[in-house]
Parts: structure tokens; C-alpha cells; sequence
């Protein structure tokens, strides 16, 4: 069984490398459909297989600057001349990257909570 553990948690750690190298990436061009599917897919692959219960906490908390960082600091930066609006499409690439993972992290622990009682 440990073996195959292991295995998951590579992918479940590939997943979140190659999620942020693309949402990188991606800041350079207008994200097209294809790109913000794997962003997504990838996210809820974070999601599933790289949070445990322990991380769940540091996990949502730290998402939750990010995403609000991101939010407000993309309508900031769109104003700077040249990199403004590459930034901004950086920050929209990672929101999307991971978001979708805090949201399948935030229901398993919503149902943790609700299935200690």
C-alpha cells in the first residue's frame, strides 16, 4: 500500500507544479479555453490528492490570501506601464489554478467536520 501512496502523491505533486509552471506561463498569452481547463483539472487533481486533514488549515488559509492578494493586486498592477497587465494575467492564471483545490479542500473538511459528530 505504500507504494502506491507514494505514487499518488507524486502525481498529486507533479499536478502542482506543472499547475503553477503553466499559470506562469500563461501570464504571457490570453489564457484560451484549453489552457483555463487544465488550470482547472489541475487544481481539483491538488485538491484530491496533495492536502491531507493536517494541511487543510494552513492550505485554505493560504489560498485565501492569495486569491484575495491576487483580486485585489491584479486591478493594481493592470496600471503599470508594460508589466501591469502581464502580472494581472499571471494572478488570473493562478486564481484559477487554485481555487478549484481549495474548493475540493474546503468539502473535505466540510464533511470531516460533519462526519466527526
Amino acid at each position: 500500500m505504500k507504494k502506491h501512496e507514494n505514487v499518488v502523491q507524486k502525481a498529486g505533486s507533479w499536478a502542482f507544479i506543472v499547475g503553477l509552471i503553466i499559470a506562469i506561463i500563461a501570464g504571457f498569452w490570453p489564457l484560451a479555453t484549453v489552457m483555463t481547463s487544465v488550470l482547472i483539472i489541475l487544481g481539483l487533481i491538488v485538491g484530491f490528492l496533495n492536502i491531507t486533514g493536517k494541511e487543510t488549515n494552513s492550505f485554505l488559509f493560504s489560498t485565501l490570501v492569495l486569491v484575495v492578494m491576487s483580486s485585489m493586486g491584479g486591478q493594481l498592477l493592470v496600471n503599470i506601464q508594460y508589466v501591469g497587465l502581464l502580472l494581472q494575467n499571471m494572478f488570473s492564471s493562478m486564481m484559477l489554478f487554485v481555487i478549484p483545490a481549495a474548493f475540493v479542500v474546503a468539502l473535505k473538511a466540510i464533511y470531516a467536520l460533519a462526519e466527526d459528530e
